[in-house]
């Protein structure tokens, strides 16, 4: 998988979240935030995968038991790994994107989080993201494609997430 590197030296996040409205998306929520790159990026915060955690770090013995998954953080550069996790002040090698939440893709950050007693405390894993072009993401929102909300910590960590990606197949004739 590839690490994108963290932005160190960026402005202070302007982050919210958006609620799909059109069908691609259908029922997704996105962090989006103003300046990990030349337009906004988001992450979708509410599509587990079938891949549990173990999986990414097969040589980190200890998350085997846990059943903790990957999210599908969008599908913009889905080889690369992103994670969101709560901390009041941002460490080395990450963003504040809201109110004691944080963003990264440092892989050394993330092993160092991922040795913690509880590892997937206050963690989520994301595969890929989202991103639109200069002024695509301003068009989306005034066509009604998106409704904005307040970037809420609870959203990512707390939310059910009803709605796994890939979705699973409805099943034939009621069965």
């Amino acid at each position: 998988m590839a690490w994108p590197t963290a932005a160190d030296d960026a402005k202070p996040l302007t982050a919210i979240l958006l609620v799909a409205q059109i069908p691609f998306f259908s029922d997704s929520v996105v962090l989006v935030m103003n300046n990990l790159g030349p337009a906004p990026i988001g992450i979708i915060v509410n599509r587990p995968t079938q891949m549990p955690v173990s999986q990414l770090f097969p040589d980190l013995k200890s998350l085997v038991p846990l059943h903790d998954k990957v999210y599908f953080g969008g599908p913009v550069e889905f080889d690369s790994v992103w994670f969101l996790f709560h901390a009041a002040t941002p460490p080395a090698h990450a963003i504040r994107a809201f109110d004691g939440i944080c963003v990264s893709a440092n892989r050394e950050l993330l092993l160092h989080l991922l040795g913690r007693d509880k590892p997937m405390d206050g963690l989520r894993i994301f595969i890929g993201h989202a991103g639109w072009g200069p002024g695509q993401l301003e068009a989306e929102i005034a066509r009604g494609d998106w409704t904005l909300q307040h970037a809420q910590g609870d959203a990512i960590f707390n939310g059910k997430s009803e709605h796994p990606w890939p979705a699973a197949p409805a099943p034939e004739n009621g069965t």
